[in-house]
């Protein structure tokens, strides 16, 4: 999910979107389309701003975010990719041209944006070796961004995330607990408290800030009610926007309310998919037909149907990709199958982040 961090306004030469009120709204009207797959709309807007701001950094952060919702998945064999990395790495470097600005702020809040979104599609097709580079050279902004809450409540968004991951990934893999102590300490119910004030007033990290908690209250804090709270709103601010309803209704199976997942499942039928969400919405089959209603045959096409479609995505569509390996295992087990259960759960365990989250129950 994309880390559009920044869009507040930058101050160049050319001017500052935030004290421009037109652009401004512009510019959200802009994300708001992007976050919606309304892209003809989003790249007629980003050039309008161009017009009137050609050197904004922002620019190319809209680019990116077109790039990338349009072509959702980027992975590093996308011909895509390369575009999408140099829109951000121009941001960057315009961002950090001037060391001085008149608004050190709104820079600081598109560096960020910038290096987030980049940092997440590394992180998400496991480029760790470039993780890492990026992320040492972002710290000292991100340490700066707590001096910055009081003129923008974006950067709560930034001391959320810092204040919860410094605490609670290290204790999920603790391989990392060594590297932890290099960094100061953080505060996970203040870290929980920053994002959910920058879902409530930030101007342009709404979607942001509620996929973050959606995705911490499920994965790191497993209480799939309050996600859903988080993952429900998410829908309703970007009806069209693919990957949150699937975030929703994966949130509803884990709560076992089938039915609202079948009717959201069942309502998204006739739009227009890439394999990639096809597969998806297989292995949401698979779980329907499995838990629901017990059509262990159907449940197991499902299941490889969306295997088959998820691999080439290769590490970005792993998390779904163990979910149905789960379920081959259940199924196998079923069937008193008792080989393949067990190297169905291995496959799965062996690509699965959070292993807890694998429908079993």
């Amino acid at each position: 999910m994309i880390m559009i961090f920044s869009l507040t306004g930058i101050n160049t030469v050319n001017g500052q979107i935030l004290k421009d009120t037109v652009s401004l709204n512009n510019l959200k009207d802009a994300v708001d389309c992007i976050y919606n797959l309304r892209f003809d709309k989003a790249q007629e807007i980003s050039e309008k701003l161009r017009e009137s701001y050609p050197r904004h950094p922002v620019i190319y952060l809209l680019n990116a975010m077109i790039i990338y919702w349009e072509n959702y998945p980027v992975i590093p064999t996308s011909p895509i990719s390369v575009s999408f990395e140099d829109n951000l790495r121009k941001c960057i470097a315009l961002c950090e041209e001037d060391s001085d600005p008149d608004d050190f702020a709104e820079y600081l809040l598109a560096n960020l944006g910038a290096r987030g979104m980049l940092l997440e599609y590394l992180a998400d097709n496991d480029l760790s070796d470039k993780v890492f580079s990026l992320a040492k050279s972002t710290y000292r902004f991100l340490r700066q961004s707590f001096n910055y809450t009081s003129s923008y409540y974006d950067f709560y968004f930034f001391t959320g995330l810092y204040n919860y991951y410094r605490e609670a990934y290290p204790d999920a893999h603790p391989v990392y607990k060594v590297i932890a102590f290099i960094f100061p300490k953080g505060d996970i119910e203040k870290g929980l408290d920053d994002m959910h004030t920058a879902a409530e007033h930030s101007i342009m990290l709404k979607a942001e800030s509620l996929f973050f908690l959606s995705y911490i209250y499920v994965n790191y804090e497993n209480n799939y009610q309050k996600a859903s709270v988080y993952s429900k709103a998410l829908t309703e601010i970007s009806p069209g926007n693919l990957e949150y309803r699937t975030i929703y209704i994966r949130n509803l199976m884990l709560l076992k309310k089938y039915d609202e997942a079948e009717i959201i499942i069942r309502s998204s039928e006739k739009i227009k998919m890439n394999s990639f969400f096809r597969a998806k919405f297989a292995i949401f089959d698979g779980i329907i037909q499995e838990k629901k209603y017990h059509r262990n045959d159907l449940a197991e096409n499902f299941y490889n149907e969306g295997i088959n479609s998820i691999s080439e995505y290769g590490y970005f569509g792993n998390e779904y990709k163990a979910y149905a390996l789960f379920g081959l295992s259940r199924l196998s087990d079923m069937k008193g199958d008792k080989h393949n259960k067990k190297t169905y759960r291995k496959k799965a365990m062996d690509i699965s982040n959070f292993r807890k989250i694998n429908f079993d129950e």
